[in-house]
């Protein structure tokens, strides 16, 4: 299906870096992964898995096991400085809907979703990049091991701080507040329910600690303002009856609102971290990354560098979009807001994240339906059993044909007749949607020649 593709090295092996890895391997293009950390990252950082990256994890057939290891969101249980507890939820569960069978975020500590994309991924640690230079069609890369690496693409997956971007000359734009930080740490502890997230409030609205239980094996995420106090000494001065029997990894958070000002350059591109990193408020990042990586690794398939160009294109739109979100939400917090840590926005989900108008998102229809080029392509079930992810799943791009009776040509992809989804995609009449492999819709159109231009077009 897809032309030969060279060599692609990845920096960076936490959840943005794994999952390209992962979608190059079922493309059969060669890459090498390569993480300068002796070993992988052991903390909850990034809990929370949004809805449309549980789609992303369907996909490549793991989100089993995701569900499996992960968590609804607990109600949140405050307790107030006058004795008193008020509960409440950062959002209300969401039943499941047709075209959306996974409509809540997943609670799932950052290491775990990191040792589940690096199932079956031969990532080498202890190794860091140290420069690169360019070649006649591609890039050779140094490794801090003294060797070269000749390869036709890099991916800059290695976080806020990446050496891939610094080497490559690219602008990360932005603030850093300095002033506005906070303590994190994974603690065990006995005297404490796990039910609830617990938050204890200070006065005027102030935020002393937070202790959230994280799905698993009896760990809590704790968080607070930074202070010379251990982490035993912060939960005993707000409830003395709790006790914290381990400490595990610790880290301080600093509002650090970035953006690459391009996320291509020539043979190197950023994704994750290194391209945009957010304030925490939301649960943004980590799912932003792999949604980066999930839109990357299809497109280096293709082996086009045209394609290729439209990875910028689509993503850093989306991500300036989710930066100003998540500020937005921290900018809430520090101001101290009543609803503060409310996150029902169902933007928050990145469900309704589409390129409608870019190069790629090819709308031929007069009167375009609900599901457009450019948007995702929703679930739904189907007569013959199973569902439209089903027929989705895998590296292919697919035609999805509603009330089509006239023959089809022979082409390069999955054709499937799904005329009892049409309801759900808004389609009006024989109607072709071409569904490119990170499902979102490529080609929407009433004459299959758009369907052959546009495969065409991406070396299909």
């Amino acid at each position: 299906m897809f032309t030969e593709s060279e060599f692609t090295v990845i920096a960076g092996a936490g959840p943005t870096g794994l999952t390209l890895a992962r979608q190059l391997d079922r493309h059969g293009v060669p890459y090498r992964i390569v993480e300068k950390s002796a070993k992988p990252f052991d903390g909850s950082r990034g809990k929370g898995l949004q809805p449309r990256t549980l789609e992303v994890l369907d996909d490549l057939g793991l989100v089993e096991r995701f569900l499996a290891a992960g968590g609804d969101y607990p109600e949140l249980l405050a307790h107030l400085p006058d004795g008193g507890t008020h509960r409440f939820r950062l959002d209300e569960q969401h039943a499941p809907t047709p075209s959306v069978p996974w409509p809540n975020m997943l609670m799932l500590p950052q290491w775990h979703t990191s040792e589940l994309l690096a199932d079956g991924i031969g990532v080498e640690f202890g190794v860091g990049l140290t420069g690169f230079t360019p070649i006649d069609g591609g890039i050779r890369v140094t490794l801090d091991t003294g060797e070269t690496v000749d390869a036709r693409w890099l991916v800059g997956a290695d976080g806020g701080r990446s050496t891939v971007r610094k080497l490559a000359g690219i602008g990360f734009e932005g603030e850093t507040h300095e002033e506005e930080r906070m303590f994190i740490a994974d603690v065990r502890l006995t005297g404490l329910d796990r039910d609830h997230w617990h938050v204890w409030p200070g006065e005027g609205r102030a935020f002393r600690l937070g202790l959230c239980p994280l799905p698993g094996d009896g760990w809590f995420q704790l968080t607070a303002p930074p202070s010379d106090l251990t982490p035993a000494e912060l939960v005993a001065a707000v409830d003395p009856s709790i006790t914290v029997t381990e400490v595990g990894w610790t880290s301080e958070f600093r509002a650090n609102m970035r953006m690459a000002s391009r996320f291509r350059a020539g043979h190197v591109f950023l994704a994750g971290d290194a391209a945009h990193v957010h304030s925490p408020a939301g649960g943004q990042g980590l799912n932003t990354g792999i949604q980066d990586a999930y839109n990357l690794g299809w497109k280096i398939a293709t082996g086009s560098s045209a394609v290729l160009d439209t990875y910028e294109e689509e993503r850093l739109p989306v991500a300036a979009s989710v930066l100003g979100i998540s500020t937005h939400l921290h900018r809430r917090h520090v101001e101290g807001a009543d609803d503060a840590m409310r996150r029902d926005d169902p933007v928050l989900r990145q469900l309704s994240l589409g390129y409608r108008g870019a190069t790629l998102a090819a709308e031929h229809r007069p009167r375009p339906g609900g599901v457009r080029a450019g948007d995702r392509a929703p679930d739904a079930p189907l007569h013959t059993g199973g569902r439209i992810f089903d027929r989705l799943r895998g590296p292919h791009a697919t035609l999805l044909a509603f009330d089509w009776a006239a023959p089809l040509p022979e082409l390069s992809v999955p054709v499937h007749h799904v005329t009892e989804a049409a309801p759900v995609y808004g389609t009006d009449g024989p109607t072709l949607l071409l569904v490119r492999p990170d499902n979102y819709v490529g080609c929407a159109t009433h004459d299959v020649a758009d369907v052959v231009a546009y495969l065409g077009r991406l070396g299909f």
